[in-house]
């Protein structure tokens, strides 16, 4: 039996001799006495002309259930016992994490399946995620492009947010990261085909992905994880050329990573309820999604990439009658500028050949020192307000609204050169930022109505990220900002 998974464009025509390719789901019929293993297949069908895409293991089904033949219908996959579905959903996972940079098979457990909630739209999701990735790597191209179009509609809807923020709590943080990284992979690629085929004026617009955020909230913690591949964010300033093609290849292979926490207090006064919130952790990293012998090769390096500068948070009480007031901390301070100048002389003796016999010297240095990163803090309405830019410790103006002159670009001593292995660095060695409570902590405070004592309340975390691109050390004069936005709603409950 097959399960046909999508076709080649939206519509079919029933009537016409000439069956549109189509992508399907199969069991092949190797079955035998001697050997009764099930096998799963993702083929393309061309007229009953199947290619096949990708081969899942041979699984041996419970002997409780081998009087069930699996070519009868597609549904006795339900019939099977829950260590084979367990082994098939496993399947799935090593398939898509085998897509990514990282070969080595990772060790993967759950819990029984009994014990997971909507486990079926779970593997749904895992199993469309795979056919995603081999439509993009497998499928010919008379198949791929509507395809790709309709898994992605449904990877991407409302009804399957849910579903995919349980398997991402499922696989855990580390099997999370490898998974997006094999995800972003595949749409870096495919939406690099799509530009290959756009006229150099178009290849600025906007691409048809948009990144995969997911929050949850528990006891005094809101949490935001999100993964945006940096080829799909919105290009915000750039040069009026296109990079060199190695370049190019460096730039595109990356995707940003940045995971937000806040602590939540909730505190009853005689005549209302404070809630405060304040920065537990922002991480940002820039991270490749291909090795570095790839982009040593094809790219420029693996130094040559994005870089975060500028972070601009909102946070927002979603139904605000019963709030009655905000405040917030007080800004940083403006950047911090440490001058200053040292004055020395130096006196010796020559030998008798000198007739004065004395040798003088003067000498001055001046030293300057500017904090890279500031923070400041406002209100909109009930909104809460939080900013971070990054600035040029040369001359002060913020990175990502501005452009580093021709000398600085070609300055070796320019604080973004080097930038990832310099001590003076405002960044991690790996490209990334991390922003603490311990420097960052000034609170939020909302103070609420008695009335919502005893309720759920919703907060919407929104949020803006730009990326730029500097030349490090390859040698070029381009240079860009990116940006992508994001929302994510979160709970607490007034008690």
């Amino acid at each position: 039996m097959s399960l046909t998974i999508s076709s080649s464009s939206s519509s079919t025509s029933s009537s016409s001799s000439f069956q549109e390719p189509l992508l399907k789901l199969i069991i092949p019929k190797k079955h035998n006495n001697n050997n009764n293993k099930l096998s799963f297949a993702i083929i393309a069908d061309f007229n009953n002309i199947h290619i096949p895409l990708w081969n899942s293991k041979p699984f041996k089904p419970d002997n409780n259930n081998s009087n069930n033949k699996p070519e009868d219908s597609i549904k006795n996959l339900l019939l099977l016992d829950q260590e084979t579905i367990s082994s098939l959903f496993t399947n799935f996972i090593q398939a898509i994490l085998h897509y990514g940079s990282n070969k080595n098979s990772p060790f993967i457990r759950f819990p029984k399946l009994d014990h997971i909630p909507n486990f079926s739209d779970i593997f749904n999701v895992s199993f469309f995620t795979l056919s995603f990735l081999v439509c993009i790597y497998e499928a010919p191209a008379d198949l791929r492009s509507g395809s790709i179009q309709t898994l992605k509609g449904y990877l991407t809807s409302t009804q399957q947010s849910q579903a995919s923020n349980s398997l991402m709590k499922l696989l855990g943080s580390n099997l999370e990261e490898q998974w997006m990284r094999s995800l972003n992979l595949g749409i870096t690629t495919w939406i690099g085909e799509m530009q290959e085929t756009m006229p150099v004026q178009e290849k600025m617009m906007r691409t048809p992905c948009s990144l995969f955020s997911h929050g949850f909230s528990t006891f005094g913690l809101w949490k935001v994880q999100l993964y945006c591949p940096v080829i799909a964010m919105d290009i915000e300033s750039s040069k009026t050329h296109l990079p060199n093609e190695k370049l190019q290849f460096s730039l595109k292979y990356h995707q940003l990573e940045g995971v937000l926490q806040f602590n939540y207090k909730v505190s009853i006064k005689e005549t209302w309820v404070e809630i405060m919130a304040n920065i537990d952790n922002i991480r940002c990293d820039v991270v490749k999604l291909v090795n570095n012998s790839l982009l040593r090769e094809r790219g420029a390096g693996p130094t040559e990439k994005h870089f975060p500068s500028r972070i601009s948070l909102q946070l927002t009480p979603t139904l605000q009658t019963q709030v009655l007031s905000v405040s917030v901390g007080k800004s940083s301070e403006n950047p911090r500028r440490e001058i200053g100048t040292d004055k020395s002389i130096e006196a010796s003796f020559d030998p008798p050949s000198n007739p004065l016999g004395l040798k003088v010297s003067a000498g001055e240095s001046t030293t300057v020192s500017l904090k890279p990163w500031k923070f400041e803090e406002s209100i909109y309405g009930y909104s809460a307000n939080l900013n971070w830019f990054l600035h040029d410790s040369m001359d002060g103006k913020e990175v990502y609204s501005s452009k580093p002159s021709k000398f600085a670009l070609i300055n070796p001593k320019s604080w973004f050169k080097n930038r990832y292995s310099s001590a003076y660095r405002p960044f991690t060695r790996q490209g990334g930022i991390i922003f603490a409570g311990d420097e960052y902590g000034d609170k939020v405070l909302w103070k609420v109505d008695k009335g919502a004592i005893g309720k759920t309340m919703e907060w919407e975390i929104r949020g803006w990220i730009w990326l730029t691109y500097w030349p490090n050390k390859h040698k070029t004069f381009y240079n860009e900002t990116r940006r992508f936005e994001f929302g994510e709603i979160v709970h607490l409950h007034v008690a």
